[in-house]
Order: C-alpha cells, then structure tokens, then sequence
C-alpha cells in the first residue's frame, strides 16, 4: 500500500503527508538550482513540481533546499560518543547519514559489538551504514582484544545493515599477494571494498588496486590524490580534528572529477564537533576555500550515495527518501529545518528526538574490557639492548601537525645506568603503549618529538586501532600514575602531574565511548586540552595526536604494545 499511495500522490490524485513549497531546491544530479514545491508521502519524495494539496504544508518562502549530507568516511568512535548521543549531535547539521567499519568497537569487543551499536542506532532519524572491519587487528604487529579473520568477517557481512568491507589498512600485506589478506579480500565478492592506501603510487599502487578496492581516504599531497583518480579511485577529502588535508587536495576537484571526490571527516571529536560542526564544517571551509556551494554538498551527498550503493539517497527525486535539510544560505550551510524520512527531526541546531539511555558496567559485556597485567614504574624504563641496531642515532617518533603521519627522526641519546630518558632539552618525551585486553604484559617503549610538555603525561584508552593504552610524558612516575588512572576508571583520558590527575574523561563503553550527552564530552574535553596545555604541550588536540601514534599503518615509525613499526617496511624494530 506504501508504493500505490505513493505513486498516487506522484500522479496527484492524492494529497501528500507533507509539502514543502516555494523551495530553492538544491539538484545534484545536475549541478542546478530548480524552484518548485516537493510533495513527500510514506518517508519518500512523491514528486516536484506544482503540488499543493497536503496534510501539511510548509511554505519555505524560497529558502534552499538539499539533501541530507552523508559522511562517506567516518569514525564514531572517534567523537568518544555513544551513537544516539552522536546523533543529536550531528542531525541538527543536516548530517543524516554516514559510513563507517566500526573497527575500533570490533578490535575490543568483536562482531558482538558491532552488532550493539547497529541494533542502537536503528530507533534514530540517521542512517549508519556499516563496513565489516577487514583488519582487525590492523597488522599483526600488535595485541588486540578481538582477532577478525575471514570466517568473522564473513559473520559481520551478513549483519543488517552491512554494506560491504571497510578500510584494508594492511596495505603492505595486499602489495605482497599474502594470503591471508586475499583470502578476506574475497570475503565482499563485488561488493564495495573500502581503501586505506598512505603514499602509495606507481607499481605499489596498481597492485593494492588490482583487488578493485575502489577509495583512499588517506591521501595528503596533490600529486598522489591526482594519481590515484587516475587509477580508478574515489578520492575521500578529509578535514577532521586530526587530518587536515583540505587545502592541499581541493584543487584537484574540477568538472571532469567532480564525480570521484568525496568530502568526508574521518575523526572528529566531540569538541570539535560543539564548536566548528561535523560533516557540515567541511562543507563550509570548503566553500571558503572557492568550491562551488552545489559542488560541494554534491561531493557530500550524491557521490558518496553512489560509490556506496545507496539507493533513494543523496538526491531529492521521486522514490527517494525524503532525507532534507532547509537552509537559508548555501554558502552558510547553517540547518534551519531537517527532516528525515518526511519527519521534521531538527529545528534551529536543537534535536527533536530523544534516544535511549546507553550505560555501562565494568560486569557488563562492553564495560568489561581491561585486562591489564600488573607492572611496576620499573617495567616502563627504555632499555636499548646491546648490540642495537642504531648505529646513526637512536630512532624517534616525530609528529606531524594537522596528520595522524609520523617522520622517522634520529637522534643521538645517552642512556645513564643504562636507561634512556626524556630530554626535555630537545622536546624527545617518553612514549608508552601498555596492552590492556589479553593480559600478556607487552609494554611498548620509545621516544617521541612535538608535544613540547615540560612536565607531566597524557594518556588515553583510544589508541587506534587496537586500543591498548598510550601515554607520553616527561618522567616514568607520571606516566604510571596516568596509565593506572585509566585502568581504575575502565577507559578515559588523563592528563597528570605529580602523581596526581588533574582532568579526566571517562570512557566506560569498551574503553572508547561515554555515555554522557556532547555538552559533558566536550567540556572535559576542553578540561583535558586546557591541562595539557598547562603542562606546556604545543600540540592542538593532543589527545587525538596521541591516539594515532599507535597505528602501525600509517607511516612512517608508530609504537606499538610490541615495540617500533616501521610501517612502510610493516615489520617491528628490535627493541
């Protein structure tokens, strides 16, 4: 009955459930601006054109209308928030929908807990569409609380709401032909398969490709995003709290690849998210930036639907849903009606839906993820072993500002009583990774340059991909005292000084998300960065710089609970 009313409304022998007249309407089809009224009937559009018989009708007075903006590329985890909190985040924004593999979630809680946040996404006005994790954990190269071989993988497509493989971070695996890699390559047959391809061009590039792995989001430099759309790919321009590739990269979007580039976030925190926005805050630097205002929601709405597979989304047309954002500025990109599915969802940047409360236990299944075997200050001393392997210099991480890549430093240190540590002199800091799932004792040291603290430590449970603790700071005590912080709250972020914690943020959920609403999440988070800060860190949002500096695929030197990757070579440093 659904389909019949509402080809009778289309024909208009029917009223609509809603029309919105006088609208500008936003078409991204074709690039163009119509004037028309849309009728909506069963959650989807019925027609556009002259309608105007309808139970309702709302009269936008030539205000812009456009489809709701869809995140092509995007981590939940990374906004600390449970999802019906990111929801009434995001939705007011005219953020209506987005993708995700949801690996950090799967490396400590596996396919079970991928299947927790579908199932509590399902009740909301937003569309989270989920990848199956592909790299879980993301090499082999550190401990996870969850291993993801084909069989799971296989399990998670199945999943409603799966759409297809996320993000195979193991670039160096598929450039070999390994087995393992092909074999859960194979597990989405033609369906989509997200990329993750950092740097890579020429012959490394077209053998990552010839899988037909189909987008990077990774790209940083003009030159390699500009080869990899030669090769076939879609071209994910990200802006987020940590990547920040925008500038570099917008110039490569022009009338013939318009239809390969997407705009996405990535990561965003919620602090971010409270102050700047979401999905839409790309959109509008983007704008800025020179970027025709129909380009760019076109590059945020219809392009991703379609590389996705997403059908009745990313347009306003007959049979779609009715997924719609009223704006008075395009160039503003500022929501003042949202809709979802014909309901108005969103009014002036304030939700109008409530979501169901997300609590967790330290005896519950998501609650109960720490599993850390007991240390001492002594354990986390760096030790470089005889006959080291650094004869030109001891090897350092440094970070890069605005990307979650590292350079590859050296430097020359002196280890007094054996022991190297930090020089504050020269900005070189402690950095730790101390595995928490499965209880084995790894404890990953080395040196990091760019934080610039004088005093103290951070550290943070979110710790991509396989989420063990990393902390940096300035002396073996107050990174203990940081770590075990963590441990007794069950997941968080700290910064300390002293032995003492001077911010927190509680992370219950898996040790990765809070169950607390966006305006607390956000002001711990301000909490944190402003304590760091106080302890002299030069790094804007730290906590996110830190969390990526345990992703072994992402080059160039990253620290795992086992020790230094070396991420191009992906193979482990001797300790």
């Amino acid at each position: 009955m659904g389909l019949k009313r509402l080809i009778a409304v289309a024909r208009g022998d029917l009223p609509a459930d809603l029309v919105l007249a006088n609208a500008k309407i936003v078409n991204t089809f074709t690039g163009e601006i119509e004037v028309g009224n849309v009728a909506i009937s069963e959650g989807k559009i019925a027609g556009i054109g002259d309608y105007l018989r309808g139970r309702m009708v709302t009269d936008l007075k030539g205000a812009y209308l456009a489809p709701g903006l869809i995140d092509g590329h995007f981590h939940l985890e990374s906004s600390n928030m449970v999802v019906g909190e990111y929801a009434r985040a995001v939705v007011p924004r005219g953020v209506l929908g987005g993708v995700t593999d949801l690996h950090e979630i799967a490396n400590v809680c596996g396919v079970e807990g991928i299947k927790r946040l579908i199932r509590q996404s399902r009740q909301l006005p937003y569309d989270m569409f989920v990848l199956a994790p592909s790299c879980v954990p993301a090499t082999a190269m550190e401990t996870s609380g969850v291993a993801m071989g084909p069989r799971e993988i296989r399990r998670a497509l199945r999943l409603k709401g799966v759409i297809g493989l996320g993000e195979f971070m193991d670039f160096p695996s598929v450039i070999r032909g390994d087995d393992g890699a092909l074999d859960k390559l194979s597990c989405a047959g033609a369906g989509v398969k997200e990329g993750h391809a950092p740097g890579l061009a020429g012959r490394q590039l077209n053998a990552y490709l010839a899988p037909l792995i189909g987008s990077d989001h990774e790209t940083t430099r003009y030159e390699e995003g500009l080869e990899k759309l030669r090769r076939g790919m879609y071209l994910m321009i990200r802006e987020g709290t940590t990547e920040k590739n925008l500038e570099e990269l917008l110039p490569l979007v022009n009338a013939n690849t318009l239809h390969r580039c997407m705009l996405v976030v990535d990561d965003q925190s919620a602090g971010d998210i409270m102050r700047e926005g979401d999905l839409d805050a790309v959109v509008k630097k983007a704008i800025r930036l020179g970027l025709d205002p129909v380009w760019a929601i076109q590059m945020a709405t219809i392009v991703p639907a379609q590389y996705f597979r997403l059908n009745g989304l990313g347009g306003i047309a007959p049979g779609y849903w009715a997924n719609l954002v009223v704006l008075d500025d395009l160039e503003d990109f500022t929501a003042g009606l949202v809709y979802y599915r014909g309901k108005l969802v969103a009014q002036g940047g304030k939700p109008l839906f409530p979501v169901a409360t997300v609590k967790a236990t330290p005896s519950s299944f998501m609650g109960n993820s720490f599993n850390i075997k007991t240390f001492h200050i002594e354990d986390l001393a760096l030790r470089p072993e005889s006959g080291e392997p650094w004869a030109g210099g001891f090897p350092v991480i440094e970070v890069v500002d605005g990307q979650p890549a590292t350079r590859w430093r050296t430097f020359h240190v002196h280890a007094r009583d054996g022991i190297i540590d930090a020089d504050l002199g020269r900005d070189l800091l402690k950095l730790v990774v101390v595995e928490r799932h499965l209880g084995t004792g790894n404890i990953g040291k080395a040196l990091v340059k760019g934080f610039g603290l004088k005093t103290g430590a951070l550290a943070t449970s979110v710790a991509h991909d396989s989420h063990n603790v990393v902390a940096v700071g300035t002396s073996d005590r107050d990174i203990y005292a940081a770590v075990k912080a963590i441990e007794a709250a069950r997941g968080g972020m700290v910064a300390v000084a002293g032995g003492q914690v001077l911010a927190a943020l509680h992370l219950p959920v898996a040790g990765l998300l809070s169950d607390r609403p966006l305006a607390e999440v956000a002001k711990c988070q301000g909490e944190l960065e402003e304590a760091a800060r106080g302890l002299g860190c030069t790094v804007a949002s730290p906590f996110s710089v830190l969390s990526f500096l345990a992703l072994p695929v992402i080059p160039e030197l990253k620290l795992s609970d086992m020790g230094l990757v070396d991420v191009k070579a992906g193979r482990l440093l001797a300790a």
